[in-house]
């Protein structure tokens, strides 16, 4: 897979047509117009037009979109109900530990889903729309865990406070790009590894469950495999299917009843305090830029997108500033979610997924309105349900994945080192996984590939004099012998 910064060029004589980002999808209709029609005609058919993700991307308010009712599909939509199924499965029951450790009332507490989730619907409709690209956002789940432990130790108006600097925090460094730029530095190997080992306890999850739900597993993969075969777009969708059903009929499953009413936000007043900015702003902001951001960035790069980096952080960061008085404590890009919906899974055509970052919205929305009663839902959803869906909608991307991790094989040991450091689930220091995963694959690939350059060039240099300085002795000599 190509990421952002490698670019193809075209077949036959004309100029090829720039485009910034190149994915195989992008290059498989390239080849496709090249072969069914003469490089001329097809120019004089169709000037100029790009192809791939970016190709219908606007550039301004006033610039012509494609409909989104034309670009729909079911596959697309699908992929956006998971993205959300899985997002408010286990991560939700990180920030209802939070709460529980900061004391919340029940009011409380149902305000701070409502926030989350609405501040994560709108986030993603709203950029997926305006990029034309599946941007998956969600609430911090390794900030919440970070709260489980500092929470307690603060009023909640502190709290409230210290949520905003964050979000505020967070907005500043993505205003500057140069998170992007740094980003963007990275050799796709390691993005790809770190995206792998992220994804890795999903895709084991799924055999795992094979101890305690069989019967929803195999069925769920055998769905998957023969829907491959005929219709890939809805291979995931066939095995939900599967799964849900498989699990119904299974012995032992009880359903549980769930209280069904809507859930109203409450305003908290913001105190400000130099104890809470140390102990949850910073940490806060660090955890989630470190352990969600940077992954989420990696995805869009990993599947062929080249995502402004600038916008997408600074909206999210303004964002959780704006929903921190209701209870959000922070809103990001995702990462293991994203993967769902930025996949072939989601749609072929790259152009066409951002539908599955509008469905998310819509289907985050709903979660935050019906807040109290699809907590209860989410939590009386059997695990290994989840696990199953979960692990069947990211097979494709852990292939792709992986793959691209051994690509190149002068950087594959650094791109093994990200993987197996992310996907060991190490946390050092309040960090994840993921973010050292990268660092230890940056210096592996700094010591490996880097410095032996740099040292061969040194010795080089010291071999061979510069031109310049050559010329010089050499004018010099031939005047001292006139």
């Amino acid at each position: 897979m190509t990421t952002a910064g490698q670019s193809t060029e075209g077949g036959g004589g004309e100029e090829p047509v720039q485009d910034p980002v190149r994915t195989p999808l992008q290059e498989k209709d390239q080849g496709t117009t090249v072969k069914g029609t003469p490089a001329q005609g097809a120019k004089e058919q169709e000037p100029a037009r790009k192809t791939g993700p970016e190709a219908e991307r606007p550039t301004g308010p006033g610039a012509e979109r494609p409909g989104v009712l034309r670009d729909a599909s079911l596959s697309a939509v699908l992929a956006g109900l998971v993205t959300v199924t899985v997002s408010c499965s286990g991560p939700l029951l990180v920030v209802l530990a939070a709460a529980a450790a900061g004391h919340l009332s029940d009011e409380q507490t149902a305000s701070w889903v409502w926030a989350a989730c609405v501040g994560s619907g709108v986030t993603c409709a709203v950029l997926s729309w305006w990029t034309r690209m599946p941007v998956i956002t969600a609430f911090s789940t390794p900030g919440a865990a970070v709260l489980v432990g500092s929470l307690g130790n603060y009023s909640y108006p502190e709290a409230v406070g210290a949520f905003i600097i964050s979000g505020l925090l967070m907005a500043l460094i993505g205003l500057t790009g140069v998170f992007g730029r740094i980003m963007r530095r990275i050799p796709p190997g390691i993005v790809a590894g770190m995206l792998a080992g992220v994804l890795f306890s999903f895709g084991a999850g799924l055999f795992s469950a094979l101890d305690t739900a069989p019967l929803p597993v195999l069925a769920a993969l055998a769905t998957y495999l023969a829907v491959k075969q005929r219709s890939p777009r809805y291979a995931v969708a066939g095995a939900l299917v599967a799964a849900v059903l498989a699990t119904a009929v299974a012995p032992g499953f009880h359903s549980k009843p769930v209280d069904i009413g809507w859930t109203l936000p409450v305003f908290t007043a913001p105190e400000f305090s130099g104890a809470a900015l140390v102990g949850i702003a910073i940490p806060l902001a660090v955890v989630t830029m470190a352990s969600q951001n940077a992954p989420g960035l990696g995805v869009l790069a990993a599947c062929g997108y080249r995502p402004n980096d600038r916008l997408l952080l600074t909206a999210t960061g303004l964002t959780s500033s704006a929903l921190a008085p209701l209870g959000g404590h922070a809103v990001n890009l995702a990462a293991i979610t994203a993967a769902i919906s930025t996949g072939e899974e989601s749609h072929p055509d790259p152009r066409r997924r951002y539908v599955a970052g509008l469905a998310s919205g819509f289907f985050y929305l709903l979660t935050g309105v019906c807040g109290a009663a699809l907590v209860g839902l989410f939590a009386a959803l059997p695990a290994e349900l989840i696990a199953v869906i979960a692990g069947v909608a990211l097979l494709g991307t852990i292939s792709s994945s992986l793959a691209q991790t051994l690509a190149d094989e002068r950087g594959r040991d650094a791109s093994v080192v990200t993987f197996l450091t992310t996907a060991s689930g190490v946390t050092l220091g309040g960090i994840g996984s993921a973010c050292w995963g990268l660092l230890l694959g940056l210096a592996t690939h700094a010591a490996l590939s880097v410095l032996p350059v740099r040292r061969r060039g040194r010795r080089d240099r010291g071999k061979n004099p510069t031109p310049a300085s050559g010329d010089a002795s050499t004018a010099s000599s031939r005047s001292a012998a006139g």
